[in-house]
């Protein structure tokens, strides 16, 4: 029963954190593939590698999240609010009231779901168990304060507070700081091999004995992911768009073609493509709206192979950076 009541909120919360790692990674050469989400050592993809940290990582995050989410909105008969603190003086001119977001619960049943894919007891299993940890603690981390005045006249003399969820997007940008910041293990190679052997587990502890419970771990270094890999599931840069130009881009964003395309070893192409689009919309009374609709020239900037012959209504565009 409690699997028929929570399991549609596990695979949303799931969904959600690879929209996230797609939103994360959207310009770089891995940009979190739909092949990406392989939470278990046991499926055909064994890799321990950062990104594969982070995808357990926000994974996890995305289901405790809308767990934790969905019980505050009654959407469960077995939970509510955490009104636990209630009452208890918070600080100076404010105390503990109102419905705080219930992580414990939403930490609790994802840890069910989640953690329950890894049958493994070997070392990626833990490291695999260890990010998702990574990624319920990034919810807590996250969580921010909010209050309520109370007093004569507004004078806010006492305030009621209580702890609610941040967007999911700070989650991913927490998550996002600590993948740039991931600690690679360094492991006794002979003892590894043992497999699931004592002395192979015991290797691993000792290892995680120094890592900190907030720390993505990983334990095999990335492939460059310029060059398309079927049978790992990496597609490759080639086709894929990047940014020249536009408003408002990061620094990173403005470096994508270089990223994508000439470090590895592709040209960026131009292509104008035709957009239609609603303009010069005016009101009549009463009460519609009418457009006509326009049609403009876009230009868009993708990867190609050098020795690819361009058609005749494509510009070849040679301005991609060098190291």
């Amino acid at each position: 029963q409690a699997y028929l009541t929570f399991s549609s909120s596990v695979a949303a919360g799931a969904h959600s954190g690879m929209e996230e790692c797609k939103f994360q990674f959207g310009w770089e050469r891995w940009n979190c593939p739909e092949s990406a989400l392989q939470l278990s050592t046991h499926n055909r993809l064994r890799s321990a590698t950062r990104e594969t940290s982070f995808v357990h990582a926000i994974s996890s995050a995305g289901v405790m999240y809308t767990l934790t989410r969905n019980c505050s909105l009654g959407d469960f008969e077995s939970c509510g609010c955490d009104d636990s603190r209630n009452g208890r003086v918070g600080g100076r001119g404010w105390v503990w009231g109102g419905c705080s977001d219930n992580v414990e619960f939403g930490e609790k049943v994802s840890k069910l779901f989640v953690d329950a894919l890894e049958t493994g007891h070997d070392t990626r299993a833990l490291i695999n168990l260890h990010n998702n940890e990574v990624g319920r603690l990034a919810v807590k981390d996250t969580m921010r304060r909010a209050c309520k005045c109370h007093g004569v006249s507004g004078s806010c003399s006492i305030q009621t507070c209580w702890l609610q969820l941040a967007e999911f997007r700070e989650i991913g940008n927490y998550l996002k700081i600590k993948y740039d910041q991931a600690h690679k293990l360094e492991m006794d190679k002979r003892r590894m091999r043992a497999g699931n052997s004592a002395d192979s587990r015991g290797a691993t502890a000792e290892t995680f004995h120094h890592i900190h419970a907030t720390e993505l771990v990983f334990l095999e270094d990335s492939p460059d992911y310029c060059t398309r890999n079927a049978s790992l599931g990496h597609h490759g840069t080639e086709g894929r768009e990047c940014l020249q130009t536009g408003k408002n881009l990061s620094q990173w964003e403005k470096r994508s073609c270089r990223r994508l395309c000439t470090e590895c070893g592709l040209r960026v192409e131009e292509r104008r493509t035709e957009v239609v689009a609603s303009c010069n919309c005016k009101f009549h009374w009463c009460c519609t709206v009418r457009c006509e609709q326009c049609r403009t020239l876009v230009a868009k900037h993708f990867c190609s192979r050098r020795d690819a012959a361009a058609p005749n209504h494509v510009r070849q565009r040679s301005r991609g950076h060098r190291r």
